[in-house]
């Protein structure tokens, strides 16, 4: 069970705190691109990450659905848009340090992800 602080005092989550709590958090999160743009982002630090890179970066996302997601992300608090006096005008992005609590859930998914597509390929091997 999750753990709640309220008014200094720590409680469990009921089962419909915890599944209102996982709802929100897919409700941000999820979909296929968010969470691989924000791991992008965040392995990516030391640079200055423009939307061309981006959409580079991240294999088989179009501008469009990359715009969308960059958006609502930035609505969420998770990433910052900078416009810079630049010629032409570049927009840099970057995750937030609110955007870097994600940075768990994703290296969990992807540990998952390597396990999980190690046991399959085996799986399909034993056949």
């Amino acid at each position: 069970m999750a753990k709640i602080i309220e008014n200094g005092l720590e409680r469990e989550a009921s089962c419909t705190e915890e599944l209102f709590a996982m709802r929100d958090s897919l409700d941000v999160l999820g979909g296929k691109w968010k969470l691989m743009i924000l791991r992008y982002l965040t392995n990516r630090t030391d640079q200055q990450i423009h939307f061309k890179k981006l959409q580079r970066g991240i294999d088989g996302i179009s501008a469009k659905m990359l715009s969308k997601e960059l958006k609502e992300l930035e609505v969420n608090l998770l990433i910052t848009r900078t416009i810079q006096d630049t010629k032409p005008i570049t927009v840099v992005y970057a995750v937030t340090e609110y955007g870097k609590s994600v940075l768990p859930v994703t290296e969990t998914l992807v540990n998952w992800g390597i396990i999980h597509r190690k046991k399959i390929k085996e799986s399909m091997s034993d056949n």
